[in-house]
């Protein structure tokens, strides 16, 4: 059948809401897709978890003959992370130098860690290590805090021999990105104790050394060359897999 003039018009006017409705739901769903939130990025993409920090500690054939482990001081945040936080900046409890995990009195805790201590029971001699990561350029602070609580903690009381420690630190090169040591000495002890902080990018590590008559200076440097370079060496593996 054909159309009149009149009936074409008609039909093509009635096409034409339809193609503009068509047009503004397209208009519409582009948008729509412009304004859409992004997805926010996982602040603790890329870091290290304990689980894989546990992997970079010294093992146990690491340390010399008389060394054991203490088991309950083995310790780490396995495959999940921790929320970071910071504490309020307070003088320090300087006497906690001497613990075992004596970076946290940078009042800094990152998002994930692992540390273990050993002991050789015939010396009473003392070596510990811990990897905490940090997010973001937090590992950085961290290092410049270490510097801070030495300069805040010149000496202390030592609670068992009631005798004054006296501390000294200083910046140390040739150890990860930046490195800074600590060595407290005490004329009642019968040797000094060394603390070593490396950072190797999000990664603080801490060793502290009361093994060797050169205050655990020798010991405490070692420790930390083999941690750090497990930390690159884990770090290296994480990324490819």
């Amino acid at each position: 059948m054909r159309l009149s003039s009149r009936a074409l018009t008609v039909l093509a006017a009635a096409a034409l809401p339809l193609a503009l409705a068509s047009c503004s739901s397209a208009s519409s769903a582009d948008t729509s897709a412009a304004t859409a939130p992004a997805k926010p990025k996982d602040p603790n993409a890329g870091l290290l978890t304990g689980t894989q920090l546990k992997k970079a500690l010294a093992p146990a054939s690491y340390f010399p003959s008389g060394f054991a482990a203490d088991p309950g001081l083995a310790r780490d945040t396995g495959d999940t992370y921790q929320a970071p936080a910071t504490k309020s900046a307070t003088r320090p409890h300087c006497a906690d130098l001497a613990a075992t995990s004596w970076i946290s009195l940078t009042g800094v805790e990152g998002v994930s860690f692992a540390q273990d201590s050993h002991i050789n029971k015939n010396t009473s001699a003392e070596l510990d290590q811990e990897i905490d990561v940090y997010r973001g350029t937090t590992a950085a602070d961290v290092m410049k805090d270490v510097a801070k609580v030495a300069a805040a903690c010149p000496s202390y009381t030592d609670a068992d021999t009631h005798s004054t420690v006296k501390v000294t630190g200083a910046s140390t090169t040739g150890l990860g990105d930046e490195a800074y040591t600590i060595t407290l000495t005490d004329s009642a002890w019968e040797s000094g104790t060394t603390l070593i902080a490396a950072r190797a990018g999000t990664a603080v590590v801490s060793v502290l050394s009361t093994d060797g008559g050169d205050n655990g200076a020798a010991s405490a440097k070692r420790l930390a060359q083999h941690v750090l370079a497990s930390v690159k060496r884990v770090s290296d593996t994480a990324g490819q897999s």
